[in-house]
């Protein structure tokens, strides 16, 4: 699987997040630490992306996530799996309600059809990167090189592997780092926590998905595309692969009674 074997220049862009505090971005306690590392109080530095201090939130509405990801839809997308995959017992949907209890702004933003477009896009980007929950680790990973060495922020440990690992392939140490910095595990020395602790897992997807696609879910299927593996996929590059996404997002958008919205594709 591909996801985040992205471009030199788009690595050099996500090596200046920085996961922590305020004041570990040297910021002070009334000043917010930006997605890039640099402290302010508008909107560039409290919103999208911001690691801490006095963020901005955006308004939940009374969305409750759980009642739509209902037992009947994760499990359809299971049992189209084969019965023998990795995947099968280690991606529930107690461990992907459990993880999701870190993130409350997850499909729960703007109206119930928008949190329903949500779900529906972040479902089908996990089934076309595990195969419907089959795999947890990229097929033939580890034989991939997956370790920016110009990023010294999150230096590689030479002895480890930072190939696609959970429901939306978790990749290159500029990820591990600062996903297991946020959630609470040592991802750039131990990365393979990832393919280990279910509940983990669903956390490094959702940490992905909050920092870097779920600001852009207004735009369109295509812009969450573009969000997750667009320097793979979109602009003519891989169509196939854009097709499958779109039709699990369709798929999904159907059972659960909304429209899929314009812009599909990136």
């Amino acid at each position: 699987m591909n996801t985040f074997r992205i471009l030199i220049v788009a690595g050099v862009l996500l090596a200046g997040i920085l996961n922590a505090t305020a004041q570990n971005c040297g910021c002070s306690p009334d000043l917010c630490c930006s997605q890039y590392g640099f402290c302010g109080s508008d909107e560039t530095y409290c919103g999208t992306g911001c690691q801490g201090g006095p963020c901005f939130s955006s308004p939940t509405n009374n969305v409750d996530v759980g009642s739509i990801v209902t037992d009947a839809f994760f499990n359809g997308i299971v049992d189209q799996s084969d019965a023998s995959c990795e995947g099968r017992g280690f991606y529930t949907r107690a461990t992907f309600i459990e993880a999701l209890g870190n993130y409350g702004e997850f499909g729960r933003v703007g109206s119930e059809e928008d949190s329903r477009r949500e779900i529906a896009a972040f479902f089908a980007h996990v089934t076309h990167e595990t195969g419907h929950f089959c795999s947890i680790e990229e097929i033939n990973g580890a034989s991939g090189d997956y370790c920016d060495e110009n990023n010294t922020q999150y230096p590689c440990n030479p002895s480890k592997k930072y190939y696609g690992r959970g429901p939306i392939q978790l990749s290159w140490n500029f990820n591990y780092g600062p996903a297991g910095a946020t959630i609470g595990f040592d991802g750039l020395n131990n990365p393979e926590t990832v393919a280990t602790n279910p509940v983990i897992s669903f956390r490094t997807a959702l940490w992905y998905w909050m920092n870097n696609v779920h600001s852009v879910i207004g735009q369109g299927f295509g812009a969450t595309i573009r969000a997750i593996n667009g320097p793979l996929e979109c602009d003519g590059r891989n169509p196939a692969t854009v097709d499958s996404r779109i039709r699990y997002y369709t798929q999904y958008c159907n059972q659960l009674g909304v429209a899929t919205g314009d812009n599909l594709r990136c």
